[in-house]
């Protein structure tokens, strides 16, 4: 995979905090050789009191051609993007970032478009359903709006912080795409459940949703990535659901990825 590796090649870097469990370096880096681009992702721990030096290190080494973001860092690096695209100025949020051609960054939020389409690939019909979302930061946010834009017919968000909910409800109720509400983590008469919690990446996290309130009919997504099969998943597998973890949502995205530091979209 790495024959190629030489003083010629680009870089780009996925950098968050913890980054041990990211499936994308090696994912990215097939990728590019794939299309015939020397380019390399490799992963960087970042923590967030960290940020500023690292994206001022970033800025400085003209060979960093584009850098990947993950938790926690998704909304703070928006601020370094000179450009970016409506998902990402609407959220204030970015999951990539690539070199524009005077040296600025420019940004976009891609979680919602790998999400949704992770679903979709694995059965799920979003078109017309009713769904719980459970998480309204970075990646629920974008989430949101990708579902909307897929067709759901409701969308009720639920989050801990009633600050970030309220924000997320003010900016999808703009959109004009469905019904949208705050509700409880009860996904009782949904067609799918959506996890954009961290909670099931650590040991002891409980689930974000009471399993005993799941049912074989539902579809369920999480958007928690190299973890297997999340307590979660398991406890919706055990009656019946069908599923989707954030290993698929990784492999979903990545032609995307690939096409937005390539700047072919």
């Amino acid at each position: 995979m790495l024959d190629h590796l030489s003083g010629e090649s680009r870089l780009f870097p996925i950098f968050g905090d913890p980054i041990r469990y990211v499936q994308s370096p090696k994912r990215l880096t097939t990728g590019f050789a794939a299309r015939g681009h020397n380019g390399i992702c490799f992963p960087m721990q970042v923590a967030d009191a960290d940020l500023e030096v690292a994206m001022r290190a970033f800025t400085h080494t003209p060979n960093v051609d584009g850098l990947l973001v993950t938790m926690p860092h998704k909304f703070t690096a928006f601020a370094y993007c000179a450009t970016a695209s409506e998902t990402a100025r609407m959220l204030g949020v970015v999951s990539v970032i690539r070199r524009n051609a005077d040296g600025t960054w420019h940004g976009d939020m891609l979680d919602g478009l790998a999400f949704v389409k992770a679903q979709k690939d694995a059965g799920a019909k979003p078109d017309g359903a009713r769904v719980l979302l459970l998480g309204a930061g970075g990646a629920g946010s974008a989430i949101a709006i990708a579902l909307l834009d897929a067709g759901v017919r409701e969308l009720i968000i639920h989050d801990t912080s009633e600050a970030r909910t309220n924000k997320l409800l003010e900016l999808v109720s703009e959109l004009g795409r469905g019904r949208v509400s705050a509700g409880p983590a009860d996904p009782t008469g949904c067609d799918m459940v959506c996890n954009a919690t961290p909670m099931g990446m650590a040991d002891g996290d409980p689930l974000p949703v009471a399993a005993h309130l799941l049912a074989g009919t539902m579809f369920v997504g999480d958007v928690i990535a190299g973890h297997g099969v999340t307590p979660f998943l398991a406890a919706a597998q055990a009656v019946g659901c069908k599923t989707a973890d954030g290993d698929q949502m990784v492999e979903a995205v990545q032609d995307i990825m690939l096409d937005f530091m390539l700047h072919k979209n």
